[in-house]
């Protein structure tokens, strides 16, 4: 069947990829991308094919994957983590693209088994919220991540998972990258710190008025009442 993906998304899906690519972020077939496509015969999704290097994709490698995670159009196969995305697009109606890559520095303080907080950086805290939350490690394509991934997507724009790097998404492309880049951004800063004595958090007053301009920019979401001391009042 015949790709029914815009020009203007397979160049724009391609592009993000180089740059993962050129960051460093990925590495042999690390990392996917998955865009949700306008009402066409039932939902469907525009993703990158498994088993490729970023920088080797070309607009023609693209394909289309269906609701039910079965591919529907193009030549290359379904990569194993499209059941994350596909959760992800699930529970989050306002979400239009998916963004995965084993970013060092986040990978890092994942590996740990460590979760991320943001309030170290103010701009962080009102682009992601208060933090990024950590699932346990689990094998690709694996279904026994969902008991703790499922509880997380109302309240993040982001998470990390033990070994498998990060998951961001928005309500375009370019919101799901930037916030994967922040999420990667913040872990270097962090770990770069540790060195000088570690981080300084915020004050919960400081973080309750970043959240509050958070909301005011139309970013906010419900509080996680699994970590209650990351929402100061």
């Amino acid at each position: 069947m015949t790709l029914k993906i815009s020009q203007d998304m397979r160049s724009e899906i391609i592009r993000y990829c180089l740059r993962m690519d050129a960051k460093g972020w990925v590495a042999n077939h690390d990392g996917n991308i998955s865009v949700r496509l306008p009402a066409l015969e039932g939902e469907r999704f525009a993703a990158t094919p498994t088993a490729r290097a970023k920088f080797s994709l070309e607009e023609d490698d693209l394909i289309e994957v269906g609701a039910d995670g079965k591919k529907v159009a193009g030549n290359g196969g379904v990569f194993s983590e499209i059941s994350v995305h596909l959760r992800i697009f699930s529970a989050r109606r306002d979400v239009q693209a998916v963004v995965h890559a084993h970013c060092p520095s986040a990978m890092a303080v994942g590996c740990a088994n460590q979760e991320l907080m943001t309030s170290a950086v103010p701009e962080a805290v009102v682009s992601l919220g208060p933090g990024v939350p950590l699932v346990g490690l689990a094998l690709p394509g694996s279904n026994e991540i969902w008991a703790e991934l499922d509880p997380l997507l109302p309240h993040y724009d982001a998470v990390m998972i033990g070994g498998n790097g990060v998951f961001a998404w928005g309500k375009n492309l370019e919101q799901a990258f930037l916030r994967l880049e922040l999420v990667e951004h913040v872990a270097k800063i962090c770990l770069e710190s540790l060195p000088l004595g570690g981080p300084r958090m915020l004050s919960p007053e400081q973080v309750a008025k970043l959240l509050k301009k958070r909301a005011e920019a139309g970013l906010g979401l419900p509080p996680d009442p699994a970590r209650p001391l990351w929402y100061p009042a």
